[in-house]
């Protein structure tokens, strides 16, 4: 049964998202929810390592920008298709997870953590330095998106049908995320967050999985970079800084760690709560983290799970009452 309504909901969440173009009245309010489809992207990846492995780290952002960079000067100093820079983005920033995460993945808890945030920066500073192929501050502008029929179902200048080529590559990396959640690879990650020891004490080599972990979640980052540089056809270094990596975190803790759907919704909480504060001014960073401070305290296993009792409650209530007969 739960199983049933496991499905039933993943679908009524891809509905409703196919059908919220038509039912947003402001086009910012549709800028915001491609944006919050790129964030369910790169925390789906987040949460992998985060939630279902166990480990804190914080280069998302940084992992992001290797893919937004490299998509971005491929396609604007090499002329290489678009679509071949997008598709080729999770293969660069996977190379590059594998080079820090081998000797990373060695050690544990709060050491990992530390060591991810000092990559974050060295990517940041890189971007910010290395002006003769980044441009430094200043950015690169004029990045194309996909090139497609002009006015036409595939015009990817119209942001409507962008969203819908965003959403497609956010269930896929939905999708994509489930099946090795639910399958042997995805039940050795979740031993390893309970148990590293135990893992190790079964013959079972845990750097390998962790590391499987980290490049896939880098993976996830990049692709999701290069779909953002494509959309906003700008991009400087400080769109990558360890905020983003940090929103990233908050974005799993927020909707539900370890499971499929809390990233979804915490990618959307992120993005749009914010906006939602802006008529509080001076006030909107402080209201921000305070709502994050009280969710954390009272929704300590994120927003999914509160859905999910509520959603519990509501189908035992209508529920038929078994009857005892008595004769």
């Amino acid at each position: 049964m739960n199983r049933r309504l496991h499905i039933v909901g993943y679908l009524a969440v891809i509905v409703f998202l196919a059908m919220l173009p038509m039912m947003l009245s402001v086009k910012y309010f549709l800028h915001l929810s491609i944006l919050a489809l790129i964030w369910v992207i790169i925390s789906q990846g987040q949460n992998l390592i985060q939630g279902y492995t166990g480990y804190v780290s914080i280069t998302q952002a940084g992992f992001m920008g290797i893919g937004a960079y490299c998509s971005s000067l491929l396609s604007l100093k090499l002329g290489i298709s678009v679509w071949l820079t997008i598709l080729a983005t999770p293969l660069f920033a996977a190379v590059f997870a594998v080079i820090v995460g081998f000797p990373s993945l060695r050690v544990k808890g709060h050491y990992f953590a530390i060591m991810t945030l000092a990559y974050n920066m060295v990517i940041f500073i890189v971007l910010l330095n290395f002006s003769q192929l980044t441009n430094g501050e200043a950015g690169l502008s004029g990045i194309q998106p996909p090139p497609g029929s002009e006015g036409g179902l595939f015009d990817f200048n119209n942001r409507v049908v962008y969203y819908y080529f965003v959403l497609i590559a956010a269930v896929l990396a939905t999708c994509l995320a489930a099946l090795i959640v639910h399958s042997r690879v995805g039940k050795i990650l979740i031993a390893i967050r309970q148990n590293e020891d135990l893992v190790g004490a079964a013959g079972i080599t845990a750097w390998k999985y962790k590391l499987f972990a980290f490049v896939i979640s880098a993976a996830f980052a990049g692709f999701a970079g290069a779909l953002y540089a494509h959309y906003q056809r700008f991009i400087n270094p400080e769109i990558f800084s360890v905020a983003q990596s940090l929103d990233a975190i908050l974005a799993v803790i927020l909707g539900g760690s370890g499971t499929i759907m809390g990233p979804v919704i915490g990618a959307f909480t992120v993005v749009f709560l914010p906006e939602y504060l802006r008529f509080a001014d001076s006030l909107r960073l402080i209201i921000y983290g305070l709502i994050l401070v009280l969710v954390t305290i009272f929704m300590p296993r994120g927003i999914i799970y509160v859905l999910q009792s509520l959603l519990s409650r509501v189908v035992s209530f209508f529920k038929p009452k078994e009857t005892i007969s008595t004769t």
